[in-house]
């Protein structure tokens, strides 16, 4: 196996055997040609804005997101029908008479409207580049370290650039075009939609362009227009040359380089989307230096904390671009670098996709280029919005899980509402999915009466106090949160009536295990029921997380009683006399689609802590049953879970293999993840499976290396973190464990776990340590120590 710093030499050999640019690095996803479709551009983002590079030689497609470019508006969509219906749909459903149930919930239970619609694109800018035709050298590429987009291309003995970065510090994107030859840029620039808005002149200022528009969308009960406005402000800033701007075109002519600035707004929440970009342009009026540094830092700030080694590529890999060697490991090939790229790449995107003060990432983050996206590149609450930030915590990224709370609170005014209207009860409530503007009623269709999301949503901010250890938080923001969607699973939950399976205890009803059917005795189908495996788990889980939380802040003990005695009441998980599966159903159905991408019955497993393998070892074995019945395959999102739940089923080689069919199977050319088509979640969520492999914390101890696979014998990680307060370092080789580092945030207790018995020194001392087992060390720890441990 080549070494890390092997690899690096002969990465820069290859590379400059092949072009005179730069070698890349092991954090730089590069490519020797243009993208030619969407997913094999190349993104970049500040947060709240987004933008797909293409890269073209001499006609360049830089694609434009702005977060809150939503086709819509804010209604009172709750239906007064619903909670008239309710006792006669849960009669029905006990009664076993679920399409009976699930006709009259169609007719009486959906929001009105019932649909949601779409995340819409900014629009593209165009560069038109005269006579710059036939390079003899080009790349293209992203630098993770950077988080900047960069395309080098040599035509007629001139080398001509573009760096392209989406600014955070300066709310811009920064867009730079240069040649090494004085005078040797030349460049018509314009901004495009495909429908509702106009390339204007900006008649205050001729190196300007003003992208404008509106959605054009109606509110059907009053015929008031009620789209989206929206604005986009290119200014151009050239060195040398001139500038003439006619007609919406924008013309560069004979430049040493020029320097772009593009800002965007919308009148969302009131806003004035004209001031705001002005306000943005003059305020990144600065030298290119200081834009790229004052970027740079601030990107690395958050990216720096996290570095991952897990081997250095195959010979043969080295001196082959990204989709290359996507390509070689998609034909059965290993490449280890591959991977910690790929691990890198969504940290990178979370934090391009989800910043403080941001709505949080959507569907597809937040880059897009329909107005009509797949599933409207929406918040779907049934696991995608959620799948988005298990990263956030165990690879270091607690400030980008912010704007999901932000999010959350949005929510809560207009969920109380449905929670009311719908169920007559209190708390919040959301179902499968929402938009920014408060939609939380059942849409799509009877699945989407699945009134869980909220509750599951609940976990994210019991989780960031878990990782962070700030009781501020929990007390201020999480706390109001976690007691909503609690208030609202407890006024939910009814008693099963006699003849049921689970009589006499408490169950969701209606209830679904998400997307899914069954199939009853009698050969019908149905995916409508009550006490579904997933609702019951995640009941358990926002009961349990608020018991937990009462308990640290000393608070409510009248609340915490009753989430108690819910617990105590709720109906049990069941494995199945048949299969030894964990039931996904109160009954033990049949299986429609036994390989269902949706393995939802086993969040208790994960993301949840119900079930542990030492904890429930009879519910573990069921639910690896269940799994091993689901098979290797599904959708990039699915797969990603898998990759998770057999990480915590300790098997290194099977999440490995689960991480291999993703990269294999779904994933794109720019290391996307693909559903297919394009969903952001398998990014994230096998992010968070790479973590899950490496370290544990989720059942009371740090697990070090809990499922190491053996393609991946030596290497090393820094910066994880694990719930307690916890920072980690590893190294291992061989597959064993060499040594370690725990940075203790808040001197909380630890519980260590690992293979081999552990001894820990700090300052240089040793650390008493008790072995309830041997492979367990516990000791207390002080704030701000740091405890080295070696086997």
């Amino acid at each position: 196996m080549l070494t890390r710093r092997a690899f690096l030499a002969s990465s820069a050999a290859a590379a400059a055997g092949a072009a005179p640019f730069p070698a890349p690095g092991p954090l730089t996803l590069w490519y020797r040609r243009p993208a030619k479709q969407w997913v094999e551009a190349l993104p970049v983002g500040n947060g709240r804005l987004g933008a797909m590079i293409f890269g073209g030689i001499d006609s360049e497609r830089i694609q434009l997101n702005e977060e809150t470019i939503w086709d819509g508006f804010p209604r009172d969509v709750n239906n007064p029908e619903a909670f008239k219906a309710l006792p006669d749909v849960r009669r029905l459903l006990f009664e076993g008479r679920n399409e009976e149930a699930t006709a009259l919930s169609a007719r009486t239970m959906m929001g009105i409207p019932q649909r949601i619609r779409s995340y819409q694109p900014l629009g593209d800018l165009r560069i038109e580049f005269p006579n710059l035709g036939g390079a003899s050298d080009y790349r293209r590429e992203l630098d993770l370290d950077a988080a900047l987009a960069a395309v080098r291309l040599r035509v007629g003995g001139v080398l001509h650039t573009r760096e392209v970065f989406a600014s955070r510090p300066d709310n811009v994107i920064v867009v730079r075009i240069a040649g090494d030859r004085p005078g040797s840029v030349n460049a018509r620039f314009t901004l495009t939609r495909q429908q509702d808005a106009q390339c204007l002149t900006d008649p205050s200022d001729p190196q300007r362009l003003i992208l404008r528009g509106r959605i054009d969308c109606n509110d059907e009960r009053t015929g008031e227009q009620r789209g989206m406005r929206f604005e986009g402000h290119l200014a151009a800033i050239p060195s040398g040359g001139t500038v003439s701007n006619r007609d919406g075109v924008l013309t560069v002519e004979h430049a040493d380089s020029v320097l772009v600035l593009i800002a965007a707004a919308t009148g969302f929440r009131g806003r004035d989307p004209e001031a705001e970009c002005r306000a943005h342009l003059k305020a990144a009026q600065k030298p290119y230096p200081a834009l790229r540094q004052r970027h740079a830092a601030d990107h690395r700030a958050l990216f720096r904390r996290v570095s991952l080694d897990l081997g250095a590529p195959p010979p043969e890999a080295v001196p082959l671009p990204t989709d290359e060697r996507l390509a070689r490991v998609q034909k059965g090939a290993e490449d280890p670098a591959l991977v910690a790229q790929y691990f890198q790449f969504g940290r990178y995107l979370l934090i391009a996709s989800s910043r403080p003060g941001c709505l949080p990432a959507n569907l597809q983050g937040v880059w897009n280029e329909h107005l009509k996206a797949p599933w409207n590149s929406d918040y779907h609450t049934n696991i995608n919005l959620q799948m988005n930030y298990w990263p956030a915590g165990v690879a270091n990224l607690s400030e980008c899980h912010l704007p999901l709370f932000d999010y959350m609170d949005s929510l809560v005014e207009p969920g109380s509402r449905t929670a009311k209207v719908h169920y007559g009860a209190g708390g919040w409530v959301v179902h499968h999915l929402s938009d920014i503007f408060g939609f939380t009623a059942p849409a799509d269709g009877v699945w989407g009466v699945w009134p869980m999301g909220a509750a599951w949503l609940a976990q994210h901010p019991w989780e960031h106090y878990l990782f962070t250890g700030d009781r501020e938080f929990l007390r201020r923001r999480a706390w109001p949160l976690m007691r909503g969607a609690a208030r609202f699973i407890l006024d939910f939950l009814v008693e099963a009536p006699a003849g049921t399976p689970v009589a006499g205890r408490l169950v969701p009803c209606p209830s679904h295990s998400p997307e899914n059917r069954f199939r009853k005795p009698d050969g019908t189908e149905s995916m409508f029921t009550y006490a579904a495996t997933m609702d019951l788990e995640i009941c358990h889980d926002v009961l349990a997380n608020c018991v937990e939380a009462s308990r640290v802040l000393g608070l409510e003990p009248r609340f915490r009683s009753e989430c108690e005695r819910a617990l105590k009441r709720l109906a049990p998980l069941r494995i199945s006399p048949k299969t030894g599966r964990l039931q996904e159903w109160v009954e033990d159905y049949a299986e429609p689609e036994p390989q269902h991408r949706h393995t939802s019955h086993l969040f208790g497993f994960h993301p949840g802590r119900q079930i542990t393998v030492t904890g429930t070892p009879e519910l573990a074995e069921a639910a690896r049953k269940s799994l091993l019945g689901r098979g290797d395959g599904g959708t990039g999102w699915s797969m990603a879970w898998k990759i998770s739940f057999w990480a915590r089923f300790r098997d290194g080689a099977h999440a490995h293999l689960m991480l291999s069919n993703l990269l294999r199977k779904c994933t794109l050319p720019n290391l996307f993840d693909t559903h297919p088509p394009f969903q952001i979640d398998g990014n994230f969520g096998a992010t968070a499976g790479i973590a899950e492999m490496l370290v544990q914390s989720h059942a009371g101890e740090i697990h070090l290396l809990p499922a190491l696979p053996p393609a991946w014998p030596d290497g090393e990680v820094r910066g994880l973190r694990a719930r307690g307060a916890f920072e980690l370092d590893m190294r291992w080789r061989g597959g064993r464990l060499e040594s370690a580092v725990l940075r203790s945030l808040k001197g909380n207790p630890v519980r260590l776990r690992a293979a081999q018995r552990l001894s820990v020194v700090s300052s240089g001392s040793p650390v008493k340590v008790e072995q309830p087992e041997p492979a367990v060390a516990a000791f207390p720890t002080r704030a701000g120590e740091v405890y080295e441990l070696k086997p």
